[in-house]
């Protein structure tokens, strides 16, 4: 793949902990969070697995509402004025605030910005384009709430990294103003799933039927999935905000990250890719225990400093 590459992080050590983290995930995730397991059991399944996730020191958890949602805030003890709008991944089935509160706090305290974690609405109850509209609303009520554009920053993993860059488009289309900036861990960008990666290694937490499962369940009927709202691989990409993308060298979504990068470069985007050998799908939910993700979010937290935020 000839994606642009600002730098391939240094390979990953504990070897012993990314041995034990990858059996785990392969029989707790990947062996149940998939057909035929109910959706209902999935979401519990995701719970149970994110239900000890302690917040760091001087950072306060609370709940509320945002564009009409619930969602999730962690505040830092003195913030710099930011806030990232964070939407979870799951592939639009499962997944909540309560479940990426790892990546939340930690990048609130390392960042000290506010993060607002949304629980936007999931299919099958809900399909495209609910999920955007929930995040277009919470964006627009961060605007209300006083936050300007500049101060404002959309982030997400998987399916949510997917709705950031969909949201910033549809900011785009809308002639709404952009956030200062997106950060997308292994986000999707190609529904049509024709060009995913086959790690070496094998992918530890993502199973083909499930992503099979969620085209089936999100998309709606007659809708082509290379329609670029709903995948922006296929989008025109100009005047979207700039966009940090980390990814896993050993996913079966790399390509989405390395192919969209390539695109967006092209557009003129400011664009960077960052690629981490010997890790999989969002391997900074492990945050505070693994090195590579801790590096993965100072790497965030860098990226937004260099564009004010």
């Amino acid at each position: 793949m000839n994606a642009p590459v600002e730098f391939t992080a240094p390979a990953a050590d504990q070897a012993l902990l990314r041995s034990v983290l990858r059996t785990s995930l392969r029989l707790l995730f990947r062996g149940l969070v998939r057909p035929p397991m109910p959706i209902a059991g999935q979401r519990a399944v995701l719970r149970l697995l994110t239900a000890a996730s302690p917040a760091p020191s001087g950072v306060t958890r609370s709940a509320g509402t945002l564009g009409g949602r619930s969602c999730e805030w962690h505040k830092p003890q003195s913030g710099r004025g930011t806030v990232l709008l964070y939407l979870h991944g799951g592939a639009y089935l499962i997944g909540g605030a309560n479940t990426h509160r790892t990546i939340c706090s930690t990048l609130a305290k390392r960042g000290q910005m506010d993060v607002c974690a949304l629980d936007y609405r999931l299919a099958p109850e809900h399909q495209y384009p609910a999920a955007r509209e929930d995040a277009l609303a919470a964006f627009q009520e961060l605007l209300a709430l006083g936050y300007t554009p500049e101060q404002i920053v959309i982030g997400g993993d998987s399916a949510g990294g997917n709705l950031a860059l969909i949201t910033s488009l549809r900011l785009r289309d809308l002639d709404l103003p952009q956030p200062a900036a997106l950060v997308c861990f292994s986000p999707v960008t190609d529904f049509t799933g024709t060009q995913l990666h086959e790690p070496p290694a094998g992918d530890p937490l993502i199973h083909r039927k499930w992503v099979e499962q969620a085209l089936a369940l999100y998309c709606p009927a007659g809708l082509a999935h290379d329609d670029p709202g709903l995948s922006p691989q296929f989008a025109d990409l100009h005047g979207l905000a700039p966009v940090l993308i980390q990814v896993g060298e050993d996913e079966i979504l790399r390509n989405d990250s390395l192919r969209f990068a390539d695109k967006a470069q092209a557009a003129g985007v400011d664009v960077r890719l960052q690629r981490y050998p010997n890790l999989w799908h969002v391997f900074q939910a492990h945050a505070g225990m693994l090195k590579a993700a801790d590096f993965a979010l100072a790497e965030v937290v860098s990226f937004l400093r260099e564009r004010g935020c």
